[in-house]
């Protein structure tokens, strides 16, 4: 009898820093507010404390660049440096304590205050034509056969009477040109990988060329 596992999926952190200064103090402070007693963090690096003087230096040169006195934008822009970089540094406290516990790394960065980078789901990719950027064109995909997979291609104009070759690829697509316009063409391929060798041809696809 077999012993799965299920694979746990590694919690990432994205820091998202806001852009606008009063963004970014409400921001810091949230996250020292989040990270204060919570059991997760028991030794944060930098200090907690650190990250809150930051962010009242941030505040206070803030208010003083609204008066456009000369000098206090440069000190206000110093002083943003400071903070986002201390906000840098949490983030990778932050993620080491979440990958000590991945199967909890998520609610762990959440429970600091920062966001969990999403995840991009892709589909797997499949057989398919479709018609091309030219008259008398057609891009045709296959189904993902492994790495170092090659693919070799076939199209017929007459029904699948008689078939003909186009360039083999080393990607899983395809462009053929000088199809009839108007006709239906019917396409195929086959894989070759490392390990099983030349395949069978796919079953035929059908497509009406414009």
């Amino acid at each position: 009898m077999s012993d799965s596992k299920k694979s746990i999926h590694r919690a990432t952190i994205t820091l998202g820093v806001p852009d606008k200064n009063a963004d970014l103090i409400l921001y810091a402070t949230g996250v020292a507010q989040k990270m204060t007693g919570n059991p997760a963090f028991p030794t944060p690096n930098p200090t907690l404390a650190a990250i809150i003087a930051a962010t009242n230096d941030l505040h206070t040169a803030e208010t003083a660049a609204l008066t456009r006195a000369k000098g206090t934008a440069v000190v206000r822009d110093d002083k943003r440096t400071v903070l986002v970089s201390l906000l840098q540094q949490l983030r990778g406290y932050v993620q080491s304590v979440a990958d000590a516990t991945p199967e909890n790394g998520a609610a762990i960065i959440e429970s600091a205050g920062l966001t969990v980078r999403k995840i991009t789901a892709r589909g797997k990719r499949t057989f398919a034509a479709r018609t091309g950027p030219l008259s008398g064109s057609a891009i045709v995909t296959a189904a993902n056969a492994g790495p170092r997979a090659s693919y070799e291609w076939q199209y017929s104009t007459d029904g699948g009477k008689t078939w003909v070759s186009a360039p083999a690829t080393t990607q899983g697509m395809t462009k053929i040109t000088g199809l009839p316009s108007g006709s239906t063409a019917q396409f195929r391929y086959l894989a070759v990988t490392p390990k099983g060798g030349q395949g069978d041809w796919s079953p035929a696809l059908s497509l009406l060329v414009k």
